[in-house]
C-alpha cells in the first residue's frame, strides 16, 4: 500500500523556520522525483520545491517565492523528503503536501500526501 505520511507542520512566527518531513512507503522512492506543493487559503494549489532522482542527479528547482528560504532535500536509505523553510512569511500560510511522480516500465505514476497545515502568523 502506497503512503506518503507529512509531519513538521505547525503554527510559527514570521521569521521563523519549520522542517516539514514526508516518509514513503508501498513503492520504490528512489526512483521518484519527489515535489513539494501547497494550497493557500481560496488559491490554486501550487509547486514549490521539487528534487530528482539520482538519475537526474538530485537537481532542484524551487518556485520563485521561496528561492533562498526553502531547501528540499530527500535521504533515499530513509525513504524521506524534507523541506526546510527559513524567514517564513504570512504569505507561506499554506497546507503543504508531498507528492511522488515516476515513469516505471514505461507507466506513470503520481501520489499525494494528506496534507499538513503550515500557519505563520504572530
Amino acid at each position: 500500500q502506497v503512503q506518503l505520511v507529512e509531519s513538521g507542520g505547525g503554527l510559527v512566527q514570521p521569521g521563523g523556520s519549520l522542517r516539514l518531513s514526508c516518509e514513503a512507503s508501498g513503492f520504490t522512492f528512489s526512483m521518484y522525483t519527489m515535489n513539494w506543493y501547497r494550497q493557500p487559503p481560496g488559491k490554486e494549489r501550487e509547486l514549490v520545491a521539487r528534487i530528482t532522482t539520482f538519475r537526474g542527479s538530485g537537481s532542484t528547482n524551487y518556485a520563485d517565492s521561496v528561492k533562498g528560504r526553502f531547501t528540499i532535500s530527500r535521504d533515499n536509505a530513509k525513504n524521506t523528503v524534507y523541506l526546510q523553510m527559513n524567514s517564513l512569511e504570512p504569505e507561506d500560510t499554506a497546507v503543504y503536501y508531498c507528492n511522488a511522480v515516476g515513469r516505471i516500465l514505461g507507466r506513470d505514476y503520481d501520489y499525494w500526501g494528506q496534507g499538513t497545515q503550515v500557519t505563520v502568523s504572530s
